[in-house]
């Protein structure tokens, strides 16, 4: 924890990804936020966040030169909360298809793949994947009682741009599903102190909001509160 007491989250900077976006939500829930490179401050962080929009073998390229592969990966060991944004979430997977073949993090077992030519009725849908889509929970999930969907109903909207998404090989992790056309999807996982979201919780107002404060509720040990907005 900071020396005021507050929790303190790492934003990974690896180069790709509105950063700043999230420090503003992570600022506006309580959550002290630092974006950084450093292994250290990382390594440090009381809930670390991999945010990025891209191009997965760019980003696993950048992690590896900045030699954060292992501590990430040590992070998803060692139990504390490690969050994934839109490619952030990719890269927790093993292995994508995106532009060739490359090896993710491998904290979650499974591949990333393309949109195959969805479709809305007799209509083709373009790909990428941009715009608002309702969240469901996953069949193997009853309701979101746990961190960080907490507060979040059943069928709510949040924001995505992508042209890929996670195919987790263990169903239970996957926390909740979208869809997008005739494509049903894997839209956040979850295992333990893992948790991943292919949507922009940043950018889906006062409910993505909810997610950073649930985030920050959970590293401090507080029940989950409802962020207060302006009617």
């Amino acid at each position: 924890m900071s020396e005021r007491g507050a929790p303190r989250a790492a934003i990974v900077d690896y180069g790709v990804g509105n950063l700043y976006s999230v420090r503003s939500a992570c600022a506006a829930v309580g959550l002290l936020a630092e974006i950084t490179g450093e292994k250290a401050a990382i390594l440090a962080a009381d809930a670390v966040i991999v945010p990025g929009m891209g191009a997965f073998g760019d980003a696993m390229d950048t992690l590896r030169r900045m030699d954060l592969i292992e501590p990430l990966r040590e992070i998803a060991a060692a139990g504390t909360p490690l969050i994934g944004i839109c490619l952030g979430m990719q890269l927790f997977m093993s292995e994508s298809e995106e532009f060739g073949h490359h090896q993710g993090l491998g904290v979650i077992p499974g591949p990333v793949v393309r949109f195959a030519t969805p479709h809305q009725r007799s209509e083709e849908l373009k790909v990428p994947h941009v715009g608002w889509a309702r969240i469901a929970p996953a069949r193997a999930v009853s309701s979101w009682s746990e961190w960080p969907l907490q507060g979040i109903d059943s069928g709510e909207y949040m924001y995505f741009v992508h042209s890929y998404y996670a195919v987790p090989s263990e169903p239970e992790v996957v926390f909740s599903v979208s869809r997008y056309g005739d494509i049903g999807f894997c839209s956040s996982l979850k295992r333990g102190n893992v948790f991943a979201c292919q949507f922009h919780p940043e950018r889906s107002g006062p409910k993505g909001l909810q997610v950073y404060r649930n985030i920050a509720d959970h590293i401090t040990g507080h029940p989950p509160a409802t962020v207060k907005t302006n009617a």
